[in-house]
């Protein structure tokens, strides 16, 4: 049996982040905490990247078009819905899920998930800097670690292709 892990390693890695700015005062640090977290781990600060979308219904078309480019090595994605007293929110975090995802499985490009879904603004702060720790942050890292875990498990055996 082999296992395999990975470390957030970031020399060498081109990475994106995809930002919403609905909800400004939330995205921004999140954005911020995905930059420091991948310039922290060996992602030269010019192979970083930063788009910013309207909100977060924008953020799945973004991380395809980004991804089609070839360019990005993985890509970060940060955005805030915050429930509201209409059902706007579970449209809005449940499509814009749901399109990360499948850009993530049809690149097969490592696609991560910093967009916050809370009931509460008070929620979406503590995650964005506060008491949760920047899930901005923990999302680059995951990325890093993804790319790394893939290095390691197929680095030389071509199975994938052969599948």
């Amino acid at each position: 049996m082999a296992e395999f892990n990975g470390d957030p390693r970031g020399e060498g890695r081109r990475i994106v982040v995809v930002a919403s700015r609905f909800n400004e005062g939330i995205t921004v640090p999140l954005a911020e905490g995905a930059v420091s977290a991948l310039v922290g781990r060996g992602v030269a600060f010019d192979d970083v990247d930063v788009l910013w979308v309207p909100g977060a219904w924008e953020l799945p078309v973004a991380v395809r078009r980004a991804l089609a480019t070839g360019r990005y090595d993985a890509v970060v994605v940060v955005g805030a819905v915050v429930r509201g007293d209409t059902p706007h929110f579970d449209f809005v975090a449940g499509e814009a899920s749901r399109g990360i995802m499948e850009a993530s499985r049809d690149f097969e490009v490592p696609v991560t998930m910093g967009l916050l879904t809370t009931d509460t603004m008070e929620q979406a702060e503590a995650r964005a800097g506060g008491a949760h720790g920047n899930k901005g942050a923990d999302a680059a890292l995951a990325a890093l670690e993804m790319l790394d875990l893939f290095d390691r498990a197929f680095a030389d055996d071509g199975s994938e292709e052969d599948a």
